[in-house]
């Protein structure tokens, strides 16, 4: 406080039940908390004293832990963990209440190398302030571990503050690491992205051979300049090494430099984070439609083959499938393990824990599937990015319904909010509108307060072209009701199965993806959906359907002829003849096209080094 800090942090990174373990003290962890923001309480109260128009504040310092919940310890298994999030919330919990009991004016999470761990300490600090009735500051601050500029745990700057965001921390910023000459390139991005103010405390120089830092005040004070003479940051000080002459020095470098100024509010978006970040408004998809793929492979109904794996535990191979979406064009990857002959509960926790560590696969959002809440929970508690819940729905009654969306925000997650009600599924587009109109009134508003960006309406994609005459209008009820729904449901998304619309004419894959590319040019590009369950390798432009399939499509999707369905089931005839003749080598066609060229044609040592590269199993 003497060297200028109007700051004050307690000694209390490792005071944690988890870290103290290794040293059985878990008993004293209330007493290390309480007296160290007792002791920086009375350090501030002396300083604050001798002058009250510069007072000074107790920052309760909440630190990683020594273990990581996102990082496997057994390179031979990496769905292995030596932590779980509950036990890292019951730790950090544990934690606040020492520190707020002993005098803490701010709350920091500090040092995060594992967004995960941090995602855990964020929930036991807003579970602590609801219990307590307090409303203290919350710090955030992440740490790098190289020149990547990503956490341990494998994240940029922006994914993890899209992970993190939900928090509402009054400033984020970056500690410990590098020393502050190699932090400046990632200090900037996240200045650049954060929504709030913005802070940097590194170490005096990276440590020497003996474990000190070499660092003089002076040297810290020059590569600090930098920070505050761009404009980044809004606070300053000093992590490991740094000591009274370092922070004067820090304070009497920038003493002129203006603060960051906080950026100018932007509209409501949904930003959502695997190891990279990933913003849904502006996003185009690999047939140029303003849509998200969310890839539909890793879902027990929507892929046999991930079946076949999951059911016969071969996940390793199973992941494939996901690094094969994303490679095709998926933007999420959607998660689904529902089975009655599985154990849905172990099997996400499995499969989630595996893709984690995958960088090809978890460099997206995922979205966690299932219509088991307790699964989709479990799945979220491995999760360190900020991923899609599908689903929710009012089927289960308004508390359950609130209950339910309550802790999906606790957790920061976006949410799949189905056309369901008490009384059933909407098949109308009458019942779809005032279904999901209900259920956003409720989310938007007191106790639930779910942010209405991050809510994801699913009007139930029903299939067409079945004989009976009442299914005809489903696909256009769909698209006439996403336009409503976006124009009474400020910020909300639109999603759906896309596939289920066409499951009539499974086995005909051009007939199939047809009528998806009309369809979603109606409902993507003419009434605002935003997202839907695709295959996205297979998906097809609106300009790649023949005009006279296109024709056909159109008048079945839009229900525009009575006979629409007898002349979509001739198109769909006409082409399993063609495909049969294809096959017998009778008919030139599309199928008999040149192979086109894949990595599998490279030679052989660069088909290993491509394998190695992508982590391709399957030979």
């Amino acid at each position: 406080a003497e060297g200028g800090s109007q700051l004050i942090g307690t000694n209390t990174f490792s005071s944690t039940t988890i870290a103290q373990a290794d040293y059985d003290m878990q008993s004293l962890i209330y007493e290390l908390n309480y007296d160290s923001a007792r002791l920086a309480r009375e350090a501030c109260d002396k300083i604050t004293a001798q002058d009250p128009t510069k007072p000074r504040f107790v920052v309760g310092a909440i630190g990683p832990t020594n273990r990581t919940a996102s990082i496997s310890p057994d390179v031979n298994d990496p769905t292995a963990r030596n932590c779980t999030f509950d036990e890292l919330v019951g730790a950090y919990y544990e934690q606040c209440v020492g520190l707020v009991d002993g005098g803490a004016d701010i709350l920091i999470i500090e040092t995060i190398f594992d967004t995960l761990n941090a995602k855990a300490a964020v929930f036991a600090v807003n579970e602590y302030l609801e219990h307590a009735g307090v409303d203290i500051p919350l710090f955030i601050s992440g740490t790098l571990v190289d020149q990547s500029g990503r956490t341990l745990s494998g994240q940029t700057g922006e994914g993890f503050y899209a992970s993190i965001r939900h928090g509402k921390p009054i400033c984020v910023g970056l500690n410990c690491a590098l020393g502050a000459s190699a932090m400046a390139p990632f200090l900037k991005r996240l200045a650049d992205c954060a929504e709030c103010f913005v802070h940097v405390y590194s170490n005096a120089g990276l440590p020497n051979a003996m474990g000190g830092y070499d660092d003089t005040p002076a040297d810290m004070a020059r590569e600090n300049l930098v920070f505050a003479e761009n404009g980044w940051v809004n606070m300053i000080g000093g992590c490991c090494g740094s000591t009274p002459p370092h922070i004067a020095a820090i304070k009497d470098a920038v003493a002129s430099c203006k603060p960051r100024p906080l950026p100018v509010k932007k509209a409501p978006r949904m930003w959502l984070s695997g190891l990279e970040d990933f913003v849904v408004e502006g996003t185009h998809n690999n047939c140029g439609l303003p849509f998200v793929n969310v890839g539909e492979r890793c879902n027990i109904a929507g892929s046999r083959k991930f079946k076949r794996l999951v059911m016969e535990g071969k996940f390793a191979e199973a992941m494939d499938i996901a690094k094969d979406q994303v490679e095709a064009g998926a933007h999420v990857v959607d998660i689904n393990v529902d089975d009655g002959m599985l154990d849905g509960l172990s099997a996400m926790q499995k499969f989630v824990k595996m893709a984690v560590t995958e960088p090809d696969v978890a460099k997206v959002p995922f979205m966690i599937d299932s219509s088991k809440f307790e699964i989709v929970e479990a799945g979220l508690k491995w999760c360190q990015g900020k991923p899609i819940v599908n689903s929710i729905s009012l089927k289960v009654g308004e508390d359950k319904f609130r209950e339910h969306a309550v802790c999906l925000r606790k957790h920061g997650a976006a949410v799949v909010v189905m056309a369901f009600d008490e009384q059933g599924q909407a098949a109308s587009k009458e019942d779809k509108i005032r279904i999901c109109k209900r259920s956003y009134d409720l989310l938007v508003s007191e106790p639930i307060c779910f942010p209405p960006e991050d809510i994801v309406f699913d009007p139930n994609i029903l299939t067409i072209g079945t004989g009976i005459e009442e299914h005809n209008s489903y696909g256009v009820d769909f698209i006439n009701a996403v336009r409503e729904i976006k124009e009474i449901c400020p910020w909300a998304k639109i999603s759906g199965g896309v596939s289920n619309l066409s499951f009539g004419f499974r086995g005909v894959n051009v007939i199939r993806e047809s009528i998806h590319a009309v369809f979603l040019h109606h409902a993507s590009v003419e009434s605002g959906m935003d997202m839907g369950i695709v295959n996205a390798k297979e998906m097809l432009a609106i300009s790649e359907v023949p005009s006279q399939l296109r024709a056909v499509c159109e008048d079945a999707v839009m229900n525009l002829r009575s006979d629409a369905t007898e002349r979509l089931l001739e198109a769909t005839e006409a082409e399993k003849a063609a495909a049969e003749a294809r096959k017998r080598g009778e008919v030139a066609g599309p199928a008999a096209a040149a192979k086109q060229t894949t990595w599998r044609d490279l030679p052989i040592e660069e088909r290993l080094t491509h394998s190695l590269v992508k982590g391709i199993s399957e030979f």
